[in-house]
């Protein structure tokens, strides 16, 4: 079973930080693309940023500058750097996996989630 697990999220101040995690296991082949995603209450779930196998990495425009996504050098546990929060960033990240490549920022293309880390952005 693959199994995504979030952590990390909180409560901060405009112009603050936060970095998420995400383990990851049951993932038996280093293949396909793997990302982060959020949703706001009353939104549709948005694609934040992916990472395909050979570290090539795709960030939505609201996030460019302030985001980073990285990984340890086992591969099991992949992060978020959030820099610069604001409200508009309030919402439950999720992380996601797919097989297939880094093809689609769609939540459908990708066939794996965690249960989501809350981030609460206050002004």
């Amino acid at each position: 079973q693959v199994q995504l697990v979030e952590s990390g999220g909180g409560s901060v101040q405009s112009g603050g930080s936060l970095r998420i995690s995400c383990v990851i296991s049951g993932f038996p082949y280093d293949t396909g693309c793997v990302g982060w995603f959020r949703q706001a209450p009353g939104k549709e779930r948005e694609g934040v940023v992916s990472v395909n196998r050979d570290g090539r990495t795709r960030y939505t425009d609201s996030v460019k500058g302030r985001f980073t996504i990285s990984r340890d050098n086992n591969k099991i546990t992949l992060y978020l750097r959030m820099d610069s929060l604001e409200p508009e960033d309030s919402a439950m990240y999720y992380c996601a996996a797919t097989r297939s490549g880094c093809y689609s920022m769609s939540s459908s293309w990708f066939e794996h989630w965690g249960q989501g880390t809350q981030v609460i952005v206050s002004s």
